[in-house]
């Protein structure tokens, strides 16, 4: 549960600085330098906060008027900022104190900027429950938030019948990166989208659709304002954009590498009652799970994606880096509830396979051309993971380092995570610029061959 009331003044003036934790008091400069005029602007608190057992992760939502800048045509609006997903305390009662080098917590927080109405004399309070329910995704996965990041809603942002139902990820363009003693903090602003313009992002980049959206008043302008009213599309209001996304993928592809997904995979190139012969390894009647290293593999694939125009590389099985590079008190988003009973890694031989079937629901058949087109055919690869289970499905092409899946073995599995190998010389499979026929594909090599199913659910 939430309450709103008006901040504290002696924070935003630093007056008694003894009074506030550092990490609070640094997040507090930065918005004071912005907003010098509002000592004391509304926040929308959290009661019971989430160090003490409440459900919010963040302890404050600051809210602040901006006039806007009409120079550079910036409309008013209202600003939101979160506390919470950086270290306020330094005292390890949210986040594990790292030291004053690395991330402070999370290493940011959240930011969004709504259109002022007419005759609104006070901030709505719905886009504060938007960022604690961002801020609980983020506390619940491990996973952080990155600039052009996008986020798929299915929902007006604010309950109504507005098209703006996801959400991209950029800098804010005011509030600059703070140094604590708990480490440094940049401000993620969150950007309200169409579907269409969320679509655009998966099939190219975020950043590049952010940028047209700075083009276009009505779409966001300069500083990215949201615009819940907005009945348009930047593609409604200026067809030739279109062009430019077709033009992005074909010379760029896409750098969005993998994504949690309903999807499921079956090895039907021999009978069930031979599923555990002498390829695998299987402890007693368990089902095949991720091991910590495969999912830690996977993990890394999904948080850092691939750079264009670099060489594409798996990131490598490394049990070095594995439950070092974050707080154990974290859980890791692909980690199962029982990886401590899971089969050692060494111990799970990748299996080679003849004929596999994919299963998909219809959202994450919809990536299917984006996963073709706008990655395989760059050389690069692509990752699904279900949301339902350790089941992990791969696309790599023949450039890509590190996978399991070879020229001679197109279709390997290393426990539940399966890897299918494409050529990017040619499209891979006839519904490669469409989604609109999930049919068989028999590929070169006689023995082996995949098959694609829609799901119906979800």
């Amino acid at each position: 549960m939430e309450d709103m009331r008006p901040g504290s003044g002696a924070a935003a003036h630093l007056g008694l600085a003894a009074l506030f934790p550092p990490g609070l008091q640094a997040v507090y400069g930065e918005c004071k330098r912005v907003y010098p005029d509002q000592a004391n602007p509304l926040q929308v608190t959290a009661i019971v906060k989430y160090w003490l057992g409440g459900p919010d992760p963040l302890d404050y939502i600051s809210m602040y008027r901006n006039a806007g800048c009409a120079s550079v045509d910036v409309q008013e609006h209202w600003h939101y900022i979160s506390l919470g997903l950086s270290d306020l305390y330094g005292d390890n009662r949210v986040h594990e104190f790292t030291g004053p080098d690395g991330p402070s917590g999370f290493g940011f927080e959240l930011t969004f900027r709504l259109k002022r109405e007419a005759g609104e004399t006070a901030p709505p309070t719905w886009p504060a429950e938007l960022m604690q329910g961002l801020a609980r995704y983020v506390f619940q996965s491990d996973n952080t938030f990155c600039t052009g990041d996008h986020i798929s809603w299915h929902c007006p942002l604010d309950n109504s019948e507005s098209r703006i139902q996801h959400m991209l990820l950029t800098e804010d363009p005011q509030m600059q990166p703070v140094q604590t003693p708990f480490g440094h903090v940049s401000f993620l602003q969150i950007v309200g989208v169409c579907t269409e313009e969320l679509q655009a992002a998966q099939q190219w980049n975020g950043q590049g659709i952010l940028d047209l959206l700075r083009g276009v008043r009505v779409a966001g302008g300069p500083w990215l304002i949201t615009d819940m009213r907005r009945g348009e599309t930047v593609f409604d209001i200026d067809p030739h954009l279109q062009d430019s996304i077709d033009k992005g993928v074909e010379t760029d592809g896409s750098n969005l590498s993998g994504v949690s997904a309903k999807c499921s995979w079956e090895d039907v190139s021999r009978p069930p009652e031979d599923e555990d012969d002498s390829r695998s390894i299987c402890i007693a009647s368990q089902p095949r799970r991720l091991s910590d290293k495969d999912t830690e593999q996977i993990r890394e694939a999904l948080r850092k994606g691939l750079e264009i125009n670099s060489k594409s590389v798996l990131p490598p099985i490394d049990s070095r880096r594995h439950g070092h590079d974050r707080p154990q008190s974290r859980k890791d988003s692909l980690e199962s509830e029982s990886s401590s009973a899971i089969v050692p890694h060494e111990l799970v031989r990748t299996r080679q396979l003849e004929s596999v079937h994919l299963k998909f629901n219809q959202e994450s058949g919809t990536l299917l051309p984006l996963c073709l087109r706008g990655r395989i055919l760059h050389g690069r690869h692509f990752t699904y993971k279900s949301i339902n289970g350790d089941t992990a499905i791969t696309f790599v092409s023949s450039g890509v380092e590190g996978a399991f899946a070879t020229e001679q073995h197109p279709y390997a599995a290393h426990g539940p995570w399966l890897q299918v190998r494409f050529t990017e010389k040619e499209p891979p499979l006839p519904w490669w610029k469409s989604r609109s026929a999930f049919s068989n594909y028999t590929p070169p090599s006689p023995n082996t061959s995949v098959s694609f199913t829609e799901l119906t659910y979800g």
